[in-house]
């Protein structure tokens, strides 16, 4: 590696953990609203999967995920910053525990989706990727864990839970209007554009 080179690769890491920390902050911000119970369901309804999609939007897969990372480890410490003031290491055993760890993959898979979109990923491949990666697979592994945890059985876990699709939807549609109009103003929130420039730093 030349000195050339060394500085490069120092930024990268630091505006890397400055987007990550602010994505974190921006997700326990969004449950100081607080949380909404319908229909009877153990699992609140609040605006943090909108935090969680809109990481994965703008950060890109390894990313957004360590941004919800390092949210749920604050969170199992103790800090209040999951919506309605709730923390600790109970609410991983609460029946909204899946909802919480589907975060992860969740945020990963929406920013895989928009990666694979390159320089200019589509309105339509962003709703796509907040679909399949902020609604998909955080219902999978939260609506087997509400069944299990609130001894229910899938089915009733699923319809339970179909009282958040109006709510994601719209977050979905949100985080994709949000994800473009930033993407169009800062090129560098494009993930792709983020990966090549390490690529680029890394030569």
């Amino acid at each position: 590696m030349t000195d050339e080179q060394s500085p490069q690769r120092r930024r990268f890491p630091a505006a890397d953990i400055a987007r990550v920390s602010v994505f974190a902050a921006l997700i326990a911000v969004l449950g100081l609203p607080g949380a909404l119970n319908v229909f009877g369901s153990a699992v609140p309804i609040t605006l943090q999967t909108l935090g969680v999609m809109l990481a994965g939007v703008i950060l890109g897969t390894w990313r957004s995920a360590l941004a919800v990372a390092v949210l749920l480890v604050l969170v199992a410490a103790g800090l209040p910053l999951l919506a309605g003031g709730r923390g600790g290491l109970g609410v991983f055993t609460a029946p909204s525990a899946g909802f919480l760890i589907g975060w992860l993959p969740g945020a990963a898979v929406t920013g895989w989706i928009v990666e694979r979109g390159g320089r200019s990923p589509s309105m339509a491949r962003l709703m796509t990727a907040c679909l399949a990666g902020g609604i998909g697979v955080v219902y999978l592994f939260g609506i087997p864990v509400q069944a299990l945890v609130a001894g229910l059985s899938l089915g009733k876990a699923a319809l339970l839970s179909a009282a958040f699709l109006p709510g994601d939807l719209l977050k979905a549609v949100v985080a994709s209007i949000v994800g473009r109009g930033t993407q169009r103003a800062y090129p560098d929130a494009i993930p792709a554009v983020h990966q090549e420039r390490l690529r680029a730093g890394g030569r």
